[in-house]
């Protein structure tokens, strides 16, 4: 198909994009040693998995659900035996599949742990009190083992949603609640603090890091530096990255992974969307078949005005519109925009960067169909890859 024939709303993404991002994070574990893994929870389109597996080092979940969904789509099928709760024969089996399979949550329950020791290869806790519950679980699996920290660094400016070292975070350990007598088994630390930043902030987060933490590394074999790392953007410094991870390996003798989303994914789609409608109330408002609730909700929740191309500021060009959805949402409003041109009924509009976490949290409010997925191919063919009906809306209820 041409991208022209694809149903709207549709996210489409970049097959060349998405393996010009994976080019520069695998330059990053060639040069560095360091192991770079999806974090799904921004991009999780698993049609892609296989492309993705050949450039990275694995994946990160956030949960069961997500360490599955790695697991069967990435690194191939649930084996038989693992049906079996062998967790020497279930490791066996998942390490030949290749790639790893890291987790992380603020709280797992029993029946959660007693799965994903049996397909992931580090499992993630944010307290120690997670950590001595699970221990009769995890302690004879194979895994291996480690504990979050908050150190209390925060970059980030204006977006508290996203900042796990705000004030009264529950998110990682601080280090008056450090405890060295429970480490026994224990094997990595895990730190993740950054949204979307260049390496400079890394830089200042890992030297609050070191003051707070440095003395447990001796006796770990893995740190793991978490997500939000801009790599794949024009300007990141990457040389500072570099710097930085070969100073941690020559300190510390560690294996360092890194947990990138957005940097997978950036610039890498598109929502597709069409004109139904336009109202006239003191400014043409054009009613689209894509949502800001339902297809791209961090427009409201940051919030933030998503690039579409081929428009401008307000004001900036001929006409401006303000672009809206057909929600009973009354502030179900993308943004304004402004055009060459003025938009007809029927028109399709492009959204950009739409593969990152726009995909991940649609939801189907006032029974809004889901956006269809479809994959760009390097000859320019688009693949149709799913499209959404009633069932799943319906399937979400009861």
């Amino acid at each position: 198909m041409k991208r022209n024939e694809l149903p709207t709303p549709c996210f489409v993404v970049s097959e060349t994009a998405l393996r010009h991002n994976l080019e520069i994070l695998a330059g990053v574990q060639k040069r560095t040693g360091a192991k770079v893994l999806l974090a799904q929870k921004a991009f999780s389109m698993y049609r892609v998995y296989p492309l993705i597996a050949q450039y990275l080092s694995g994946a990160c979940a956030s949960g069961l659900y997500e360490a599955r969904l790695a697991h069967e789509e990435m690194h191939g099928k649930l084996s038989p035996i693992l049906e079996h709760n062998n967790n020497i024969e279930a490791r066996l089996v998942k390490e030949e599949t290749g790639g790893e399979i890291h987790v992380f949550s603020p709280a797992y329950t029993t029946e959660e742990m007693r799965e994903l020791v049996t397909i992931c290869d580090h499992i993630v806790f944010n307290t120690f009190s997670q950590l001595e519950q699970h221990r009769p679980v995890w302690q004879n699996s194979g895994v291996s083992v480690g504990i979050r920290v908050n150190p209390a660094c925060s970059t980030q400016e204006g977006h508290a949603i996203y900042d796990p070292c705000a004030p009264f975070s529950r998110l990682g350990v601080t280090r008056e609640n450090f405890r060295a007598d429970l480490l026994d088994g224990v094997e990595g630390l895990h730190f993740h603090t950054l949204c979307e930043q260049n390496s400079d902030d890394l830089v200042k987060t890992f030297e609050a890091f070191e003051r707070d933490f440095g003395a447990f590394l001796p006796h770990m074999k893995w740190l793991n530096l978490g997500g939000g790392h801009h790599i794949t953007k024009p300007d990141y410094d990457i040389y500072a990255l570099d710097e930085l991870l070969y100073y941690i390996r020559a300190k510390y003798d560690l294996q360092v992974y890194l947990e990138p989303g957005e940097a997978v994914a950036l610039n890498a789609g598109w929502l597709d969307t069409m004109v139904l409608d336009i109202v006239d109330n003191g400014m043409p408002i054009l009613i689209l078949d894509a949502s800001a609730a339902c297809h791209m909700p961090d427009v409201l929740e940051m919030p933030y005005r998503p690039p579409l191309i081929d428009a401008g500021e307000p004001n900036e060009k001929a006409v401006t519109c303000r672009l809206a959805a057909r929600t009973c949402l009354a502030g179900d409003v993308i943004g304004d925009y402004s055009f060459d041109h003025m938009p007809k009924i029927g028109d399709r509009l492009s959204f950009a960067d739409m593969a990152i976490y726009s995909m991940v949290k649609t939801n189907t409010f006032n029974g809004m169909p889901l956006p269809a997925i479809a994959l760009m191919h390097e000859d320019g063919d688009c693949e149709l890859v799913k499209t959404f009906g009633y069932e799943d809306f319906k399937g979400r209820l009861s």
